[in-house]
């Protein structure tokens, strides 16, 4: 069987799957935050878990923020950053005494719902992570595209694409630079956003239920939210052009941003057609744990 971990910031989930894809077992725990020997002990012991349950072993793969470097052989750009700088594939292989793989967690999105997910039969897919941070990942016929420097996929960090005089230089982000995208889109990026234009604090989801509701400042938000995002993908899309755009994350359970980034987005792609399709990840916030299993192919190789 394959099992696969997502490590995120607020939770660590561990699944089993077995050759076909059928679900065997699942875990779910609290993610010691800012504790990186404690994840390590928590992914050995789900690992354990579920094949103490199963009475099988597995391959394992872990899907999380960042990747490993290719150049020095641990993970860089997590914005977990008490993993940054780690061995954390060697260091889980030595707990678990077998092979271990490390993926991003934005490229298991693409390759789950790629494989049998919202983007399934398509050729290229790209899965937008819109949550807490945000991020990408490639899915070319159901395999990740990684890129020979880890990088593929990481358009969050990347400016803010037509940034008018307002928004520039744009804020500071956690890897370094000023005004990254994920600075403007990611779930905090929108939360900071509103409560420096309002005075008001509101999660996300709040935000985007009141202006639902018709709250205007909300409404106002959301609006230029959804333009700043809707740039965002245009500059993906004129690299890429993808034939299926997947949202995971929590953001992506706002239901408005499938009828109205399909609006913006064209004002923004070169020549002004758009015609892929968004989709919300099928799986939804499992999508990557599967991927993450999904990563090792039959026979380990």
């Amino acid at each position: 069987m394959r099992i696969g971990i997502d490590l995120g910031g607020t939770k660590t989930e561990a699944i089993a799957l077995d050759e076909d894809g059928t679900e065997l077992g699942r875990i779910r725990e609290a993610t010691p935050r800012h504790d990186y020997e404690g994840s390590i002990r928590q992914m050995a012991g789900l690992v354990r878990a579920l094949e103490s349950d199963l009475g099988r072993t597995g391959t394992v793969v872990v899907g999380g923020p960042g990747a490993i470097s290719p150049v020095s052989g641990v993970i860089k750009n997590a914005n977990s950053v008490w993993l940054n700088d780690r061995p954390l594939d060697r260091d889980l292989s030595a707990a678990l005494d077998r092979p271990v793989r490390y993926a991003n967690d934005a490229n298991c999105l693409a390759v789950s719902e790629a494989t049998d997910g919202a983007g399934a039969g398509a050729r290229v897919v790209l899965a937008f992570i819109i949550g807490t941070g945000s991020g990408s990942g490639i899915a070319i016929d159901a395999r990740v595209h990684t890129g020979p420097n880890a990088n593929a996929g990481e358009w969050a960090h990347n400016p803010l694409p037509w940034a008018r005089p307002e928004e520039y230089p744009g804020h500071e982000c956690w890897c370094g630079k000023q005004g990254c995208l994920e600075t403007w889109i990611s779930g905090i990026g929108l939360e900071k956003d509103h409560e420096r234009r309002t005075g008001t604090a509101k999660s996300a989801s709040d935000i985007a239920a009141a202006a639902t509701e018709g709250d205007a400042a909300c409404a106002a938000t959301m609006e230029l939210y959804e333009d700043r995002l809707g740039r965002g993908m245009a500059q993906v899309v004129n690299v890429l052009d993808p034939d299926v755009i997947v949202l995971g994350g929590g953001i992506s359970n706002i239901d408005r941003l499938y009828d109205t980034l399909p609006r913006i987005i064209p004002e923004y792609v070169f020549g002004g057609a758009f015609l892929t399709p968004i989709r919300k990840a099928r799986h939804g916030d499992s999508s990557g744990v599967r991927g993450a299993a999904w990563l090792w192919p039959k026979g380990g190789e």
